[in-house]
């Protein structure tokens, strides 16, 4: 593995080079056992915040007194952690940092602590800063020591959560936890839920100058914005055909049509049948969206082939309803995205993590419970770590990622049991999985050679009857 990046050379490196044509993967003897995969894609939580306890894993225990220790952005290490900012108090609009969080103390020792002394898993906390090139400035070339540093809400980075307490921890235990596995890209939710689907960096090469960072001539950045000097979408953005909020009238701020191929176009093209399917999305496309409906969410309605009044998003964009309609006739595409409504997804500033933990829960005992549960395998991931503090560098790879390291569980019947994966995978490897199970073409370099999450499967296991 190459040596990290400076975070001056992360910020200035060039696009990634188009990949080359590459053949579809090797079949795996027994995936085709395999007639459904279903992603369920939830929000913001890094590894150690979650599962930096859990049995058998690359947890906090493990994590170096450098990693563990903060330091600010000249690299003196805190005596003390600063204060934990609350910013969902802070007015919008408001200059300067938000108030300080009064469920916690204002002197924690530096360093990862329990969050539960203050908050609970049913507790919403703030926001934390989550973008493409803070990301890299937290990851400080790989010492994982500048996330309190490079944060909009003090201490609270460094929070971690007894994940035993979660619905999903029982899943982990029963199935498979990966420990090793990596958000594609640097910074948000925008940013990665493209590379779920495409493991691609969405172009706006004739962006307003407004949205344009500004980086000086060593690579640091001047100024923040949602899209590269060289015209790459990485922050938050609409899809110009919708949906959007009802405020955001100027067109030319939404992102063009995308005219690179995505899993679902490779899918199609070969009669596999799949679907997107998203909490709140009949109200978002009827003009009466829920408050807590994320738009840069929907990763397909970015593209020619799926936005909105086409062909391809009415056959493939579905709403929650649907899925659960499915699941109860035991009827689902082959390929299934599902992405929760704000509320029930786990991110900080607006949810917290018990309610998307139990809705979680339940959609997979439906499953577990439905005719479909004998041959699929279910994959639950985050999209990204919401600047929540992780102790493993990630590897560098390319100019987009990967990022820290997320949660992800492979549910199965054909799933090993009891098993903590320490193999290395980042988002891409969901695509992979799909490739090879389904003989495609990969997208982009990074799904060409990344691992498949076969490592996780047990293919010669005789299954399991319907709960």
């Amino acid at each position: 593995m190459r040596a990290f990046y400076t975070a001056a050379a992360l910020l200035a490196s060039t696009a990634l080079a188009p990949a080359l044509a590459a053949p579809a993967p090797k079949p795996v003897p027994g995936l085709d056992r395999i007639r459904h995969i279903v992603v369920l894609y939830l929000e913001n939580r890094s590894f150690d915040n979650l599962y930096g306890s859990f049995p058998g894993a690359n947890g906090i225990a493990n994590a170096s007194v450098a990693s563990k220790t903060q330091v600010d952005r000249d690299g003196k290490p805190y005596d003390k952690l600063p204060p934990v900012l609350n910013t969902m108090a802070k007015a919008p609009g408001a200059k300067g940092p938000a108030p300080a969080d009064s469920r916690f103390p204002a002197d924690l020792p530096n360093g990862p602590f329990r969050a539960e002394p203050y908050v609970g898993l049913n507790q919403t906390t703030g926001d934390l800063v989550h973008k493409f090139y803070q990301e890299q400035l937290q990851i400080d070339d790989g010492r994982m020591d500048k996330f309190v540093a490079w944060t909009d809400s003090g201490s609270l980075t460094m929070a971690y959560f007894d994940g035993s307490k979660m619905p999903l921890w029982d899943y982990a235990q029963k199935y498979v936890l990966a420990d090793n596995f990596f958000h594609a890209a640097f910074g948000g939710s925008f940013l990665n839920h493209f590379w779920l689907v495409c493991a691609c960096t969405p172009t706006f090469k004739d962006a307003p100058e407004r949205l344009v960072a500004k980086l000086d001539d060593k690579g640091g950045l001047e100024k923040d914005g949602a899209v590269t000097p060289d015209g790459f979408a990485v922050n938050t953005l609409f899809a110009r055909g919708g949906p959007f909020p009802k405020a955001m009238t100027d067109a030319s701020f939404l992102v063009p049509p995308q005219d690179v191929p995505n899993i679902g176009d490779r899918l199609s093209a070969k009669g596999i049948s799949w679907a997107w399917y998203s909490g709140g999305w009949n109200d978002a496309i009827a003009g009466r969206p829920d408050h807590d409906f994320q738009f840069h969410h929907q990763a397909f309605a970015y593209f020619k082939t799926t936005a909105l009044g086409t062909k391809g998003a009415k056959e493939h964009l579905k709403d929650e309803a649907d899925f659960v309609a499915g699941i109860h006739k035991g009827r689902l595409p082959s390929v299934v995205f599902w992405k929760p409504i704000g509320e029930e997804n786990e991110h900080p500033g607006y949810t917290n993590v018990a309610s998307g933990e139990h809705h979680t829960r339940e959609l997979i005992r439906m499953i577990e419970r439905s005719p479909l549960w004998k041959d699929t395998v279910i994959i639950v991931t985050y999209d990204e770590n919401g600047g929540q503090w992780d102790h493993v560098a990630p590897p560098k790879i390319d100019r987009w990622g990967p990022g820290v390291r997320v949660p992800a569980l492979i549910i199965s019947p054909f799933a090993k049991r009891g098993f903590v994966d320490h193999t290395q995978y980042d988002t891409t490897s969901i695509l992979k999985l799909i490739e090879t199970r389904y003989g495609l073409e990969p997208l982009s370099s990074r799904d060409a050679a990344t691992a498949d999450l076969t490592n996780a499967l047990d293919l010669k296991a005789p299954g399991s009857p319907p709960r």
